[in-house]
This record gives C-alpha cells, structure tokens and sequence, in this order.
C-alpha cells in the first residue's frame, strides 16, 4: 500500500498532466488538500516539497502554490536525440512484436529513440503510461487505444498531448469521440471477405466468434452482417459469440459448450482473429468435431502464431511491420515540419488460403 504522501502526489502529478491544473494555475491551499485528501498538514507539505523538486509545483511566500511549467523544460532534448513513445495494448504477444519491429527500425534510421509501454487492455495502466511519457516529455508517440470500443476516461491526456503540440498517430483503431491521425486495417473489409469467402464455397449456416470491448471487433462484427446482408442470409443473434478482455480467460470453456450446443446449426466459424481461430481448431479436437469437414474456420491477420500452427489456418493479411514503419514515419514526418500528411489510412486486407475452409457440395 502508497504512504499517504506519495498518494497525493500521484494525484496532482495525474491533475497537472492531463491538464485539470494548467501551467501557472494555483492549485488547492494545504487546509484545502488536507480536507480533500484527509491527511495531515506535515503529508500535504512533503508532497508539495517533493512535487516542487520535480518542477511539477512552485511555491510563492503569501500567495500559494503554483504549477510549474519546469517539468516541461527539464524534458526538452537536443533535435537530434528525439524520443518517440510507443503505447501498446500487449508487447510480446500475437501481432505486436511485429509492429514493434517495424517502429523500431525506422526510428533507427534516423536515430531517434523509443520508450516504450504496455497497457494491458486495461485503462489504469493505460493513464499510468500517458503520464509517464508526458513527464519523460517525448517528442511524439504512437498509441494503440485500449478498449477502443469504450468510453475512455484518459482522454483528457491526450487533449495534452495536443495543447502541447506534441504529435501522436494511433494505430489498429482510434477513439471516436477525438479527431485523430490513425492507421488501421480495414476491418470492416476483413470480416467481409472471410464471410463471404464461406459463402463462396456453399455456407449458410455462419457464426462469429467477436471481441465486445475494441474497435476492431465492432467493425469485423460490422463485415459479418454486410455479408450475410448481401448473400440473402439472416443473422442470427444466437450464432454470435462474444468476449471481452475480461472474459477472454474464459473462452476456450465457453467456446467448447458453444461448439457443442450448435453443432447442428453451424458449418462455418469466422474468428475475431488467429489466436481465437486456433482456439476454435483446439477445441473442435477435443470434442471430436472434424475440421473443415465438419465446421470450417477462418482466421483474421496473418499472425505468426497462425504461419506456425500446426494446421494451415486460413486467414487474411494484416499489415503489421508495415503499419509500425508507417506509423513512425508519419510521426518522423510530422516532426519535420511536414504538413501534407494523410490523417487516415486504411490497408486493405486479402485472403490468405489454408486447410481450414471446405467446399460443400
């Protein structure tokens, strides 16, 4: 558990980073904070303390305590040694090694730094990033939103970033309720390609297997239907699996019972992406059903983990390496000084074959 004091001061470090204190502002007197945060005078007083020899806060004999603009200038660096934050949902897992690299190698080009961070999925430690790259002062930074298809309650850090100037992209969704640059797959495409991919070869009876809380799952839920919308085929709500971050845990139980409660229902699966298509490979062996004989499974994003599965997933490309130079370069870019730069970009996404598609005849 924090000492009380350090409590206090990662509040009012988060209030000025993400701009409920601004620069110059006079914060709450010490009786105030001491009633706010019900702690002694002696607590508020080493907060401040150590919240001044940090340049967050400067005080004035008689007239209160002030938010410094020092912390700002203590992070300013040289031109040529920019530093550019990297903000991920996952670091090591699926498709973001892969991003990461392609950041990474064209930032080396022109020897600029990266610092980079996780999140989780989780909003918590999404705040907890943002503020360490807005204290660590970066130059620019590449986000991946957490739980893009949720209201997010940072988003008053990212108003910093932009009061500040400080240019960022974001990548594979965006929140919408900012106007920001992004780069994204075209998930819409995605989804609507591997359903009709399935219908192409005599499917009627589709499922989905989608993801609830990010952007990416919405828009491949939104593919789906499209498809099915074109090929005369009803959408069934009860031919929908959905999970979330919190849930995901518990998606190879729920996705066993689901396979078995619709065997009869269903030929075909399209998966939120790879990692859940070969979940759905797993748990058709376990329950005996043969694949693609018996329920056909398409994946989404040419992840590594698909090309070296054991069984030939078919998928659809994402860009990946691609998407991280681009994402870089468009940060690199607007560093510059460059102005002509496109704000949104959508790749397309193709079809990759597998084994794991059969023809009905």
């Amino acid at each position: 558990m924090k000492p009380k004091y350090q409590v206090l001061i990662d509040d009012i470090k988060s209030k000025i980073l993400s701009g409920v204190y601004s620069v110059g502002e006079r914060i709450p007197t010490e009786s105030a904070l001491q009633k706010i945060y019900n702690v002694s005078r002696q607590t508020v007083r080493k907060a401040i303390l150590e919240l001044s020899n940090e340049g967050f806060l400067r005080s004035e004999k008689g007239s209160g305590t002030y938010v410094s603009n020092q912390y700002q200038s203590k992070s300013v660096k040289k031109p040529h040694n920019k530093t550019i934050g990297v903000i991920t949902t996952y670091i090591s897992d699926y498709i973001f090694p892969s991003i990461i690299r392609g950041i990474e190698g064209r930032l080396n080009e022109e020897n600029y730094s990266l610092l980079l961070a996780s999140t989780n999925n989780d909003v918590e430690q999404e705040k907890k990033a943002l503020e360490m790259m807005l204290s660590f002062g970066v130059d620019g930074l590449i986000i991946e939103p957490t739980k893009s298809n949720l209201y997010n309650p940072n988003i008053a850090y990212y108003l910093s970033f932009k009061e500040q100037e400080i240019p960022f992209i974001m990548i594979n969704a965006y929140y919408e309720e900012l106007d920001v640059p992004f780069l994204c797959l075209d998930d819409v495409q995605s989804s609507y390609i591997a359903t009709k991919e399935l219908v192409s070869k005599g499917h009627t009876q589709i499922g989905i297997i989608s993801k609830s809380d990010d952007l990416q799952g919405k828009y491949r839920m939104k593919g789906y239907i499209k498809a099915l919308g074109e090929a005369k085929l009803q959408f069934h709500p009860e031919k929908v699996l959905s999970f979330d971050t919190e849930t995901k845990l518990d998606l190879y139980i729920n996705l066993k019972k689901f396979l078995l409660d619709k065997r009869d229902e269903l030929t075909a699966m399209v998966c939120y992406n790879d990692e859940v298509g070969l979940e759905v490979v797993n748990a058709c062996r376990q329950l005996g059903i043969p694949v693609p004989d018996e329920l056909s499974i398409i994946g989404q994003d040419n992840s590594y983990i698909a090309r070296n599965a054991n069984i030939k997933l078919t998928t659809l490309t994402h860009p990946q390496e691609q998407m991280g130079r681009d994402a870089a370069n468009w940060v690199i870019k607007k560093l510059q000084g460059n102005k002509d730069l496109q704000n949104e970009i959508y790749y397309q996404p193709l079809l990759i074959e597998g084994v794991t598609v059969k023809e009905l005849t």
